[in-house]
């Protein structure tokens, strides 16, 4: 289709040379829920590459306020396996792959070495933590959100900048804090912090703009408000300090 990319080719920031970035990225999602669907629809219409999706989990009837990419008749299927089919109905030029594996720490370093990019999607904090440390480690760039009832966080970590560690030091333990079941979510926060993830993630690949990189947003839903909070690259991080 001649014409798909039509209205992003006309936009100085991406022309032709920025549509051949895209088509050579290689993208991994982590999370194929609420914060996942929009990630990975906006991606793949956008024309990024490879799409790689990483989530272990099945289509339940509670996911279906927010999580965009499914329908009823996908209940009980697995997310990665029928994500990869809506992509490539989507944009069959896109290259999806499917990780149907909950990321740990012993298999995400390998996963996350495929790719150029990583764009945290997950509903807990032990996963958005991990990431984090990987993503350092790898030295690969993270974007990464946070959502739940009427609000939303969103941070971007490059190389050599503070890391969301270093806003965020402790994790807490599992069950010591209140689940997304327990707190809730309205599927229209999700679409917005996830809509803002796959923007975040095009201004990265597309080298333009000003990425959310040493600051975090804050987003309000009920208020309607956005505020932006700067950080700096703490010396004693324990993820990417000079002593880790």
């Amino acid at each position: 289709m001649e014409n798909r990319y039509a209205r992003q080719l006309v936009i100085p920031e991406v022309g032709e040379e920025g549509q051949a970035k895209l088509r050579s990225a290689r993208v991994l999602v982590v999370g194929a829920g609420g914060l996942g669907s929009p990630i990975l629809l906006y991606l793949a219409a956008a024309g990024v590459g490879t799409l790689g999706i990483a989530d272990n989990d099945q289509v339940g009837a509670t996911n279906l306020n927010r999580q965009i990419l499914y329908v009823t008749e996908n209940l009980g299927r697995s997310k990665v396996v029928t994500a990869v089919q809506r992509i490539r109905s989507l944009n069959s030029s896109v290259r999806a792959v499917p990780h149907e594996v909950r990321v740990l720490r012993e298999n995400g370093l390998n996963l996350v070495q495929q790719y150029d990019l990583v764009v945290e999607a997950s509903d807990n904090l032990e996963t958005k933590s991990l990431m984090n440390a990987l993503c350092v480690e790898a030295e690969i760039p993270l974007v990464w959100a946070a959502v739940t009832r009427f609000e939303g966080q969103l941070g971007v970590y490059v190389p050599g900048h503070a890391c969301r560690a270093c806003i965020f030091p402790e994790v807490p333990e599992p069950g010591t804090y209140p689940s997304p079941a327990e707190l809730g979510v309205i599927g229209a926060a999700a679409g917005v912090m996830g809509t803002l993830e796959a923007m975040e993630a095009l201004k990265i690949l597309l080298d333009c703009g000003e990425p959310l990189v040493d600051r975090l947003l804050l987003w309000d839903g009920l208020h309607t408000s956005f505020d932006i909070v700067s950080f700096d690259k703490h010396a004693e991080c324990p993820v990417c300090g000079p002593g880790t």
